[in-house]
């Protein structure tokens, strides 16, 4: 066993993923399992959660096991009779919780007074009330096991800056940020942590899928556009915030409580600062895209500009 195995304290645990199935969740799924936690997944898609099963169970036979310990239930983590059956589940095959991933959320893009209570009604319900109803059901549990346990919220960089066409998404995903920082410090004494990670760029199937309705998705995947809104020059990856989430999982941040995980790349720390070609770094668009000669360009760069918040 090596060094992060003995210090991590991850294998033999049980975790919930909502949203587990595609995209980051994916990925998320498959680097717990790794390190020996036994997974309930929740999700609505039956084929990505099929896929799963297929690529676990084949991980499984190359490390010359007989299976993965896992638990998939295709369901909509809004219901909360859903929820409910999913944590009893969870209940009856392993009896302890260790860990919460709460991954769904979506959003779509619209001026605000463009929208309608429906439509921020949903929003909220994609990407806050979920959170409180998991919340509710994992913390007894994890009271009761007398362990403690780790509570993770997939969040956005959106949270933390303004996201114009995205105001309730983003209203919600900071309400999300805040819930965990307070509920982190009710639950301290239980030894009970909740923390974020607030990804920005990362290409998942559904972000491509909406950079594609939107007309923009040479702008979000074009390696000039990628270069100048993201200091460390490329997307993320899955990879990339399930190595937050196994980190935050395990032992190895027991003393981290309330705070969020920013693998963006930089782009919270640049703050609006562009790393514009043959320009560097700058707050503005060079002016020379801006010349009322230029159009094509500065479209081009608002259009840049605007997808890369």
């Amino acid at each position: 066993m090596g060094w992060f195995e003995q210090r991590s304290g991850l294998d033999g645990t049980v975790a919930v993923i909502t949203g587990g199935a595609g995209g980051l969740g994916r990925q998320i799924v498959i680097d717990l399992v790794a390190n020996g936690v036994r997974p309930a997944v929740l999700d609505t898609d039956a084929e990505a959660l099929a896929a799963l099963e297929a690529t676990l169970a084949e991980t499984a036979r190359e490390n010359g096991q007989a299976g993965s310990d896992v638990l998939l239930r295709v369901g909509d983590a809004r219901d909360a009779d859903t929820m409910t059956s999913l944590f009893t589940a969870v209940d009856e095959r392993w009896g302890r919780l260790d860990t919460l991933v709460n991954i769904v959320g979506g959003t779509f893009r619209a001026p605000f007074t463009d929208t309608s209570p429906n439509a921020w009604n949903a929003l909220l319900r994609m990407n806050l009330t979920h959170v409180f109803q998991a919340c509710s059901l994992a913390i007894p549990r994890m009271r009761a096991g007398g362990r403690g346990g780790s509570i993770v919220n997939i969040t956005t960089i959106e949270a933390h800056r303004a996201a114009p066409g995205y105001a309730v998404y983003s209203a919600a995903k900071a309400a999300v940020t805040q819930f965990a920082r307070t509920l982190a410090v009710e639950l301290a004494p239980d030894g009970i942590r909740i923390n974020n990670v607030a990804p920005d760029f990362v290409p998942t199937p559904g972000l491509q899928r909406m950079a594609v309705e939107l007309n923009s998705d040479q702008a979000l995947l074009d390696p000039v556009g990628v270069r100048v809104a993201i200091p460390m020059g490329r997307p993320g990856t899955p990879a990339d915030i399930a190595g937050g989430v196994v980190f935050l999982a395990s032992n190895l941040s027991s003393y981290l409580t309330g705070t969020t995980l920013h693998p963006d790349g930089g782009t919270s720390a640049s703050a609006g600062w562009f790393n514009w070609p043959e320009e560097g770094w700058a707050n503005h668009a060079p002016l020379h895209l801006l010349r009322d000669g230029d159009r094509p360009a500065a479209a081009s760069t608002e259009r840049l500009v605007e997808e890369s918040i």
